[in-house]
């Protein structure tokens, strides 16, 4: 009797490509603080992760197959739709929304619960492994 991905990794595997896409997001809001008329964005977790779970890509992104041999291939992790954030503060004059202070705190979140599902995932991972050798637990 096989076991799958998600029988064993259940929801973990998925919301770190999600956490990554959104790390993505965040970073380039840092990077452009300075950076007349940017806007600052970030992404709906919750949808891209609904995304994610459900495998399927709204932009009807697909890879093409030459071979019979060949995975089927989809863009399904690479998050959901990209959107605005409203402003905590007034416009400094320049057309750039971003709140370095905000955005370092939503990266920091970020960051600590894409660890928190690596730390679950490596626990899987080990525990699967002594199953595998037949080691008590």
């Amino acid at each position: 009797m096989g076991i799958s991905f998600d029988q064993a990794f259940g929801v973990h595997q998925y919301t770190m490509g999600v956490r990554n896409a959104r790390s993505e997001v965040l970073a380039s809001n840092i990077a452009n603080a300075d950076t007349p008329g940017y806007k600052a964005k970030d992404m709906d977790f919750s949808a891209a992760l609904n995304q994610a779970l459900s495998k399927t890509d709204p932009r009807g992104v697909s890879l093409s197959r030459t071979d019979d041999r060949h995975l089927k291939g989809s863009s399904f992790l690479s998050g959901g739709d990209i959107l605005y954030r409203v402003p905590e503060q007034p416009d400094t004059g320049d057309g750039n929304t971003v709140d370095v202070q905000t955005e370092r705190m939503e990266f920091l979140d970020n960051a600590m619960r894409y660890q928190a599902s690596l730390e679950f995932l490596n626990q899987r991972i080990m525990l699967l492994n002594r199953a595998i050798r037949g080691e008590q637990g």
